[in-house]
């Protein structure tokens, strides 16, 4: 069975690499829009809103639905929807049909997480190493993204955005190799009766803390390539550097961050993961020159070590809704921060992008007060009813 769960949790992180990249890939374009089309920041931010709002709402009704009825068809489903949507937004020059290209996009990528942590989280027995594994694929997807845009768009323009669903093809064809798998159909029909209390403050806490890792998250996303580009005084080759910095360092913090959390526990892991972004975003903001990029990666640290750990705590916190906290931990709490997205570009377009990038610094402080008093989580147990029944010895008895 070990092998057959290594198997799974190798596919779905792959099929989780494939669709991330369309989460990276809308920051990537913004300054392809802004540079073609010469939209306003704010503008530009009203498209990463596009692709966070209707996922800010539909994630967390897709969690509730595998709750009650298993989808892993969902998968390589979502996965093409997710593909098909970015790989429309430079088609045509109409912003409104930009915006509604993301916004399906975003719709595939909503559908796609919540059953797709619900089924790693089987797949990996409730190991945060392996669950960091799974969390690595997104990572890989969301450093890969401005590469495979600077690739594409950056050498045929906007015109060239259908060559984008690559990804979301293969990505479909892991997903449906790994819904088949053994080991994961096996480890699906276990997660259903899990046991436990539902601990629902405890939980909102949690995913309010999420909420300001979020927008950190998604403001640098949507603004650090062209912060970087003024601070460095580089081109298009600068800000993409950055870009790739802050999405491929998450690479390294997130399995690290699980086997961080065997050893330490998870909720002391993420406290001071979030203390370290407060220092690595004021220094992003207020340290000149190329050292931004050392920030930048501290930044990336902070902000990914913790993230395998949000599912498995939100899980563990709800142990009779994984798909729900699923949908809320990668879904809700996370595309929110798209939400802050307008404002952001609004507040740079009348003073400047680094005033407007200021209250980043503030957020993960208030993050980790929300964390503080949490109690660490029992793991998620399988109930009686579909353990599997220690094998008896028989006895020899005597004629």
């Amino acid at each position: 069975m070990s092998t057959y769960r290594n198997r799974s949790i190798t596919l779905l992180s792959l099929g989780h690499a494939c669709v991330d990249v369309y989460q990276g890939a809308v920051a990537a374009l913004l300054p392809f829009f802004v540079s073609e089309r010469a939209y306003t920041y704010a503008a530009a931010s009203g498209i990463v809103l596009a692709a966070s709002v209707l996922s800010s709402v539909v994630q967390p009704l897709f969690g509730v639905l595998t709750d009650r009825w298993p989808m892993p068809w969902l998968l390589p489903l979502s996965a093409l929807t997710g593909g098909a949507g970015v790989a429309l937004c430079g088609v045509g020059g109409s912003y409104a049909l930009t915006l509604t290209a993301v916004a399906v996009s975003g719709i595939g990528v909503a559908a796609y997480h919540p059953e797709a942590a619900r089924a790693a989280r089987a797949a990996a027995g409730g190991s945060n190493t392996a669950m960091g594994w799974f969390s690595l694929g997104g990572n890989i997807g969301f450093a890969v993204a401005p590469l495979l845009v600077a690739a594409v768009v950056g050498t045929g323009g906007l015109s060239a955005s259908p060559l984008l669903v690559v990804p979301a093809v293969a990505g479909a064809a892991l997903c449906a190799a790994a819904v088949r798998s053994p080991g994961s159909r096996a480890a699906l029909a276990r997660t259903a009766a899990a046991t436990g209390i539902d601990d629902w403050p405890s939980f909102v806490r949690l995913s309010g803390a999420i909420v300001c890792r979020s927008i950190v998250f998604v403001g640098l996303s949507a603004f650090v390539s062209l912060y970087v580009r003024q601070r460095t005084g580089g081109g298009e080759a600068a800000g993409t550097a950055a870009l790739f910095v802050l999405y491929g360092g998450g690479a390294l913090g997130t399995v690290a961050g699980g086997r961080l959390a065997d050893r330490y526990g998870r909720l002391t892991v993420v406290r001071r993961s979030y203390a370290l972004t407060v220092l690595a975003v004021a220094g992003v903001i207020l340290v000149p020159g190329p050292a931004v990029y050392l920030f930048v990666a501290l930044t990336s640290a902070g902000l990914y070590v913790p993230f395998a750990l949000h599912i498995t705590l939100g899980q563990d916190l709800l142990p009779r809704r994984p798909g729900t906290a699923s949908g809320v931990t990668l879904g809700l709490a996370v595309s929110v921060g798209g939400l802050a997205a307008p404002g952001l570009g609004a507040l740079a377009d009348a003073t400047s992008l680094r005033t407007a990038l200021v209250p980043l610094i503030v957020l993960p402080a208030l993050g980790g007060l929300l964390l503080r008093g949490l109690r660490e989580p029992a793991p998620v147990t399988e109930s009686a009813s579909v353990r599997r029944p220690p094998r008896r010895r028989l006895r020899k008895t005597s004629a």
